[in-house]
């Protein structure tokens, strides 16, 4: 016989049949109307209905077509200059400036965090450097951009680095700073120093800030690029958005004004849809780091 109490088999039974009882309101199904409201991109698609609707509204109640042009109005004009592929052409040769521009920005400015999270040297030329050129506005170097490269798109493109370069160095230097002391002694443990530190410990655990710098120097890019071209923006018979809006702007099409920022909307609304939302979700998400 075993010294070891025995529990009865009934009361093993009963209690293995007893289950937590689970609230009302989680059993509860949800309305269709309760999943609609759920799902993000629903939502957002009939907050873009609801302005786009707005808009029509405004403009026919205002019957203007010099001051705001009809959501349809600007449809056709944007359907216009898609056929006859001047709003195409107009957009490739902005994506292709913003582009050199926006990676030049961001290639500089990581190389100045970098240096300045590294040697104290660093920190001091990056700290001079924000203080001086942050609140500097891009668009007024242009008049030095045109002495120094000429009437063309080099002028256009060293802008647009500096429009880029100061604050997304200030939010990768931020997220730098942000790391936790528990992380940095991690690195330290396993001898990490210099750029393999940087790039093993500093950079993941940053990359909140460092995606929130890329998106602001992203729409800086943009609004840098779209002032100059409306300043000066043909180069060799050619010119991009902006260009296509001053122009369209001359010629009283205002409708096709409305569809060049429109364009430009589009854009926006795809790279921080698509690329930027991706490259969170498969980073900051995915390592726990945002919900």
């Amino acid at each position: 016989m075993s010294n070891k109490e025995t529990i009865p088999f009934d009361l093993l039974k009963t209690n293995c049949a007893e289950t937590p009882q689970i609230p009302e309101e989680i059993k509860r199904k949800l309305s269709l109307w309760e999943k609609l409201y759920n799902v993000p991109a629903l939502r957002k698609i009939t907050l873009l209905v609801f302005l786009a609707f707005a808009w029509q509204l405004y403009a026919a109640y205002l019957d203007n077509a010099l001051m705001v042009p009809t959501l349809t109005d600007t449809a056709r004009g944007f359907f216009e200059a898609v056929k006859s592929a001047e709003l195409p052409l107009r957009t490739l040769t902005s994506l292709r400036v913003i582009c050199i521009g926006y990676s030049g920005g961001v290639l500089l400015a990581g190389l100045l965090t970098v240096f300045a999270i590294t040697t104290k040297p660093g920190t001091d030329l990056l700290e001079i450097f924000t203080a001086m050129f942050n609140p500097l506005p891009a668009i007024a170097l242009l008049p030095l951009a045109l002495l120094w490269f000429g009437l063309g798109y080099p002028s256009i493109i060293f802008v647009i680095i500096h429009a880029v370069t100061w604050p997304v160095a200030l939010n990768i230097y931020a997220g730098f700073m942000g790391v936790s002391t528990t992380l940095r002694m991690v690195g330290k443990n396993y001898e990490l120093a210099g750029f393999r530190f940087v790039f093993k410990i500093l950079i993941p655990a940053a990359f909140p800030h460092i995606l929130t710098g890329l998106k602001i120097g992203w729409a800086f890019s943009w609004r840098t690029l779209i002032a100059a071209e409306l300043v000066f923006g043909v180069s060799s018979g050619s010119g991009g958005l902006g260009w296509f809006i001053y122009e369209k702007k001359n010629q009283l099409d205002i409708n096709f004004v409305f569809a060049g920022l429109l364009t430009v909307i589009i854009i926006g609304v795809f790279i921080e849809g698509m690329v930027f939302k991706s490259i969170e979700e498969r980073t900051v998400v995915k390592w726990g780091m945002k919900f």
